[in-house]
This record gives C-alpha cells, structure tokens and sequence, in this order.
C-alpha cells in the first residue's frame, strides 16, 4: 500500500512540477511562459492542467527551423497558437480548441512556439508580421 501512495505522490509531483520561465513582449504587455525544451517537456506541453493564468503560456524551443505540428490531446484550456521565426517574427497564428486531435500545422518553417491563453494575440491587435520581443539571451 505504501508503495502505491509513493508512487501516486511521484506522478502528481511530476504532472506539477512547473518549467523555467522568461519573460516575452507582446504590444507592450509582458507575459511570462514556461521553456519546453526536451523532448519530454514538448511533448507534456500544457497538458492536464485547468487552467491558465490571463499572462502565462509556454514556449516551445527547437534547434533549427523546421515545420510544426501541434494538437490538444489531454489539453483542457483554450489557447492560441503562434508560430515565430527565430527573431521573435509571428509566422502563423491558430486558435485551438481544448482536447481536438486536429492539428495546427505551421505552413513555414519555425524556430518557436507559443502557446497563450485563447483570444490573446487577437485581444492585443497582434497578427502575423509582428514580433514577439524574446529576451535577449534566448535561448
């Protein structure tokens, strides 16, 4: 029975467990977005949480540009989706639904994505062409 607690204690810990997070600009409005780098941590994504604060979100790093795909399995928020060039540039901009299995695929190839809560490129006036302001050490 101990076991089993200590197992169940461990998978919460880790469903948790929360990403290193920077800063990024939008319009003039500061978010802060956790990091996924690893493989692991893209592929948990934002999954199993409930909510999303009205300034947070996750951004999601590559080694090279590449085309992306992204989907909502296991994912209960709304949130936008905003494929960037590696100089912070808004390539594509996706709205996505909690739990759809379709995917948001980006048409360019990207370096980041960013995942914010729903409405929110569109609440800021922001579009593709616009940029991102990325600290200056990222990544």
């Amino acid at each position: 029975m101990k076991a089993v607690l200590v197992l169940a204690a461990l998978a919460l810990a880790a469903c948790l467990r929360t990403l290193p997070t920077i800063p990024v600009e939008i319009a003039g409005v500061e978010f802060r977005v956790e990091v996924a780098r690893s493989e692991s941590e893209k592929a948990r994504g934002l999954m199993h949480r409930r909510v999303l604060g009205e300034r947070r979100g996750m951004i999601f790093v590559y080694d090279a540009d590449e085309h992306l795909s992204f989907w909502m399995k296991n994912t209960k928020v709304p949130l936008t989706l905003a494929f960037l060039a590696r100089d912070g540039e808004i390539l594509q901009v996706e709205e996505l639904k909690p739990l759809s299995l379709r995917p948001a695929t980006s048409l360019r190839a990207a370096r980041y994505a960013l995942e914010l809560p729903a409405g929110s490129l569109q609440r800021l006036g922001v579009a593709p062409g616009d940029r991102v302001r990325l600290p200056a050490d990222f990544p």
